[in-house]
């Protein structure tokens, strides 16, 4: 049995970048958590990420990720690049059977484990078994409403779950105001590890 679904949404508009998904872990036909977290903040809260796939997978993939940005200063695209290497090649990360969108003030991105970094046409994307309801709720609010992102990004997954029995309505949103100076990098506390729960 397979771990399966989810939503996961990234919109830019008006000056903001948000990702948005859903909370549910079902396992074959039963759900097993409402409230997991698959939106998650990487390098100093300055990307986002978000997961469709399992959820152990994830969790290594996020910390492979952020590895990578630490690496290459916070440049998004280069660190993708280089996660998709090691996930085609490594004995353990080709296994691994996850997507995940990334998104920073300067890069929107769909990255896999077939070597796939994608950027957005239309900065709206979406992954997982709900992802294409949620695209098309997203495209449609971003040209005929006055919605934020944040607004959009929410209310596209919530109608995704209307539809997706793999997607709930636990909906974690995390957003980059790219109106706003990030802060300086603070210097990293090499005595706490990076941690992870669902």
């Amino acid at each position: 049995m397979k771990i399966r679904g989810t939503t996961i949404l990234a919109v830019r508009h008006r000056g903001k970048v948000t990702v948005a998904g859903d909370g549910q872990v079902t396992l074959d036909t039963t759900v097993m958590k409402h409230g997991a977290r698959k939106v998650r903040r990487l390098y100093h809260d300055r990307v986002i990420v978000g997961f469709a796939g399992a959820t152990a997978d994830a969790f290594t993939l996020f910390d492979r990720f952020d590895q990578k940005l630490e690496q290459y200063k916070g440049n998004l695209i280069r660190a993708a690049v280089e996660l998709t290497k090691d996930w085609r090649t490594d004995r353990v990360l080709r296994h691994l059977e996850a997507l995940m969108i990334a998104v920073s003030r300067d890069s929107f991105l769909i990255i896999s484990g077939n070597g796939d970094v994608i950027e957005s046409d239309d900065n709206v994307m979406a992954i997982g078994s709900g992802g294409p309801f949620a695209l098309a709720a997203a495209r449609a609010m971003v040209r005929y409403s006055d919605l934020t992102a944040t607004e959009i990004a929410r209310e596209s997954v919530k109608i995704a779950s209307e539809i997706c029995i793999y997607t709930n309505d636990h909906i974690a949103v995390e957003e980059i105001d790219l109106e706003k100076e990030p802060e300086e990098k603070p210097v990293k506390d090499k005595g706490k590890g990076s941690h992870v729960a669902g």
